[in-house]
């Protein structure tokens, strides 16, 4: 087995220059959205009876936004500064939250805190934490912004229904997104399109307010009119900023895979077990009620965003290319015993699953 051919190196050189540009964009997509904001308000509050040509309309709009840029740039920045400062923070328990999952300590889970310990020490890493989501969906992420920080979620599902070298693979996939640097660039994504979802959903709030003011004619109803009107346009210009920021988490996403795949192998030295893993999360890695931001970030998301764009590789793509690269047939799956959620019980003789007793058997006992 070797990865000599595929230039790892290279391969994560040239995937960060590019992640680091598109992130240079986003100052840039933040100005624009602010000046279109600020060309828009101009355009529906200056007088509709005048008699200006178009091009000197316009360019008098556009001096206006430019003006308005440089008035009020300082506050734009500190807002943005504020936002990003307050994220950074808390951006763990945003996280926790979003994904809905709970920490857990090595003495509740110290198999699985042995297995990425391994990982760690033969690289010199320092040894990142766990979460738990309590779902039968199979799948897993890492995230954070520090060594302090980092983190790697997983599912109990994922646990419950692999093998143990099949989660240590997984787990090393996701150890190479945090070496290689993939996770900050995700959550910084994800707070910069957080900032664009917030904004619109204060135009979008404020649009509502505006429909249920009172009519009652003259000058306040003029008012309501404009700042509908406003309201609407600065709704639709933030709109183009969040989906601006929407394309640019495509690109970061769907190569990253293949190269945390590589990693996973060269951590392992196991592309079978990498291959057994990707088998089996297959299909069923779509957790209940996950958000895009989170789906975004995990090992597996087969729900297209907005059924349009995907935003991984389709695994059985992933799978023939790790056994290409390493010169490694792709295994035949061995069913193992089905995990406790899996199995079909009468409704009525149903136990409580186990991941709500706080006593969970060991998922790789006997495999």
């Amino acid at each position: 087995m070797s990865l000599s051919t595929i230039g790892l190196s290279t391969y994560r050189w040239n995937n960060n220059l590019k992640s680091i540009a598109i992130l240079a964009l986003y100052p840039v997509i933040l100005i624009g959205i602010a000046w279109l904001c600020f060309f828009a308000v101009t355009f529906v509050a200056f007088p509709k009876n005048n008699a200006m040509p178009l091009q000197e309309f316009t360019s008098l709009l556009a001096s206006q936004a430019n003006g308005m840029i440089l008035q009020y740039w300082p506050f734009i920045t500190g807002f943005t500064l504020v936002w990003f400062g307050v994220s950074w923070i808390f951006h763990t328990s945003l996280m926790r939250t979003l994904a809905r999952s709970h920490p857990v300590t090595h003495a509740e889970e110290p198999e699985l805190y042995a297995l990425l310990e391994n990982l760690c020490i033969s690289r010199g890493l320092p040894m990142p934490e766990f979460d738990i989501i309590e779902t039968h969906a199979r799948n897993a992420f890492a995230s954070g912004l520090s060594e302090k920080t980092f983190r790697i979620t997983v599912t109990r599902g994922l646990l419950n229904s692999l093998q143990k070298d099949e989660v240590e693979a997984v787990l090393a996939h996701e150890l190479a997104h945090i070496m290689n640097n993939d996770v900050r660039l995700l959550v910084i994504t994800v707070i910069f399109a957080g900032l664009f979802g917030f904004l619109c959903q204060l135009a979008w709030t404020i649009f509502r307010g505006a429909l249920r003011m009172p009519m009652r004619g003259g000058k306040n109803d003029n008012s309501k009119g404009g700042i509908v009107v406003i309201s609407l346009v600065l709704l639709v210009v933030l709109g183009i900023g969040y989906f601006a920021t929407l394309w640019s988490r495509f690109a970061l996403s769907r190569r990253r895979e293949f190269d945390a795949d590589a990693g996973a192998i060269e951590l392992t030295k196991n592309p079978a077990a990498m291959m057994r893993a990707l088998m089996r999360i297959e299909g069923r890695a779509q957790i209940p009620n996950g958000r895009a931001d989170v789906m975004l970030m995990c090992i597996e998301n087969s729900k297209p965003f907005m059924g349009l764009f995907s935003t991984h590789p389709p695994m059985e793509r992933r799978i023939a290319w790790i056994s290409k690269v390493t010169n490694t047939p792709i295994p035949t799956l061995t069913p193992l015993p089905l995990a406790p959620e899996e199995k079909v019980v009468p409704a009525e003789t149903a136990p409580t699953p186990v991941w709500n007793t706080g006593r969970r058997p060991n998922p790789w006992a006997g495999r």
